[in-house]
Order: C-alpha cells, then sequence, then structure tokens
C-alpha cells in the first residue's frame, strides 16, 4: 500500500488528470463538462476521475442526474508542503544562474557583451580548417 503522498504524486504525474484538477480549480462542475475538452470516452474520463478520487484531490457527489466534481485541497496542500522543504537545496543554483547570465549580457572592458564575443569565437572556428583524422 502506498503513503498519501506518493498516491498524489501518481495522480497528479498524468496530464489528463492535472488538467482536470485545473478545471475543478475554477469550480464545482459535471463529469460531462469536464470530459468536454479531452478526445476520450467516457469510461476513460472516469478512470482518470477514480484516480483522482482514489488520492483524495477531488471527491464526486450524486444529485439526481447531475453528478458534480469538486477539488480536494487537502493533499495538494501536503504535496505543496513537501516540495517547498527541498526548495533550499535548489535556490541557491537557481540565483547563481540569475547572476551568471546577468553578468552574460553586461558589457565587458571591450565594449562587447559577453554574447558578442561568444558569437564572435563561433564565427572564427567556423572558418578553422579540421586537422588530420577529424571527420565531417
Amino acid at each position: 500500500m502506498q503513503d498519501q503522498l506518493s498516491t498524489t504524486f501518481a495522480a497528479l504525474a498524468d496530464p489528463t488528470r492535472r488538467a482536470i484538477l485545473a478545471r475543478l480549480s475554477l469550480g464545482e462542475t459535471s463529469v460531462t463538462e469536464l470530459a468536454m475538452p479531452f478526445e476520450m470516452s467516457m469510461p476513460a474520463v472516469s478512470k482518470h476521475l477514480r484516480v483522482l478520487e482514489h488520492a483524495g484531490l477531488i471527491v464526486r457527489s450524486r444529485e439526481a442526474q447531475w453528478r458534480p466534481c469538486r477539488l480536494q485541497a487537502g493533499p495538494l496542500k501536503e504535496a505543496a508542503s513537501w516540495i517547498e522543504e527541498y526548495r533550499r537545496f535548489w535556490t541557491p543554483y537557481i540565483d547563481a544562474l540569475e547572476r551568471h547570465l546577468d553578468r552574460m549580457g553586461q558589457p565587458n572592458p571591450s565594449g562587447k557583451s559577453t554574447s558578442a564575443k561568444i558569437k564572435t569565437k563561433k564565427r572564427r572556428g567556423a572558418n578553422r580548417k579540421p586537422h588530420k583524422g577529424a571527420t565531417k
């Protein structure tokens, strides 16, 4: 048996299920309305809904002929909290990349931007003759 977090991530792994959740984030809707944007049968949509329901991400009910679905935020909050714990590991890398990209866009002492310097080197390399043993 899987833990709740694994079940949540397994349900979120499918783009159709993520699209269904995105639609439900706008409010309660029927199964028929949820199925409209997808080129699949109603049984296939129902299968996706069962996975989401099993993960606790949605709740389905029945009101006469209408079968509304509603988003349940609890498991999403738990997944977001888990991811947030690891933000400290990737934030320094993103910050360093941003600083590097900023430096690449800054003019250097020669007055040319770093990206212009890189393009010049690439052009020079294109005119060079291949050395012996090199393949085309």
